[in-house]
């Protein structure tokens, strides 16, 4: 019976079922992506990745980006490290060029972990502060947003090629993040939708944070969402421009540097390879 390969790919536990379509493109409707994504009916992930030709010519690959729900998501930093670490692997470098819908994400190997897989940075491009960039309903201050419920009241608006609110608490393992996470979501201030991020300030330059990711819920850890959580600590003055992140599944290390990038910093790791049966994809 005819199969497709993919690979199962995590950083830091959040974890992603690679699909490689450079050659042959697949049919992938969103039927057929909340099933992939499916961790009963499908091989279960928390987004599907499909390595694509690159449409610029600067950029090696390009990564698009399927939430669990079927929707496209515009960046994903822990798929970012994956899909480089990839392709570092094929072409026999330390250096990459990622195109996504968000634009274009330079990436560089940097040492060896642990595991003995590669750490990873990613450049994943500039900090979007402005309110029409986020984007929200209305006009405001997007260091202190008028948006919240309960616990949850006064975040920080950032695009980090996608959107999101990051609040700040005393305690992010007390806040019902399930509950909350998919209202604020879907609040209307949001035209669309928004990651949800819980940080707690651990120390000068340390955040403890929980995210509830636009399309994908909970994660074990969400990369674009740490490097919100800096730009939000940073403009708030809790934590210098660079911070270890600690999220469930490991650290990341941000860098908000002085052109606006963010950088990002962690490991990937393999976990398996496979054949997608084909029933999946017809």
């Amino acid at each position: 019976m005819a199969t497709t390969p993919f690979l199962k790919m995590h950083g830091l536990g959040n974890d992603f079922v690679v699909l490689d379509a450079r050659t042959a493109a697949l049919d992938l409707t969103p039927e057929r992506r909340r099933v992939i994504a499916d961790r009963r009916l499908g091989v279960g992930c928390d987004q599907l990745i499909v390595l694509e030709p690159p449409t610029e010519r600067e950029a090696d690959v390009f990564m698009r980006i399927y939430n669990p729900d079927g929707g496209e998501a515009g960046a994903c930093g822990n798929a970012t490290r994956c899909v480089a670490s990839v392709v570092m692997d094929e072409r026999k470098t330390d250096h990459v060029t990622v195109q996504t819908i968000a634009g274009l994400l330079d990436s560089q190997k940097t040492g060896m972990g642990s595991n003995g897989l590669p750490v990873i940075s990613v450049d994943m491009g500039p900090a979007r502060l402005d309110w029409r960039e986020i984007p929200v309903r209305e006009a405001c201050d997007t260091n202190h947003m008028p948006v919240g419920i309960g616990p949850l009241q006064d975040p920080v608006g950032t695009n980090m090629g996608n959107p999101h609110a990051t609040f700040f608490v005393d305690d992010a393992a007390a806040i019902p993040l399930a509950e909350l996470g998919p209202k604020l979501e879907h609040d209307r201030f949001f035209p669309e939708r928004a990651n949800i991020g819980v940080a707690q300030l651990l120390g000068d330059d340390k955040l403890r944070l929980r995210v509830w990711e636009r399309g994908a819920g909970i994660t074990l850890a969400c990369g674009s969402g740490a490097c919100a959580a800096v730009v939000a600590a940073s403009r708030r003055g809790l934590v210098p421009r660079r911070a270890d992140v600690i999220l469930e599944g490991g650290t990341l290390t941000i860098e908000w540097l002085r052109d606006d990038h963010v950088l990002m910093t962690g490991g990937i790791a393999v976990a398996f390879k496979g054949e997608l049966d084909r029933s999946l994809l017809t």
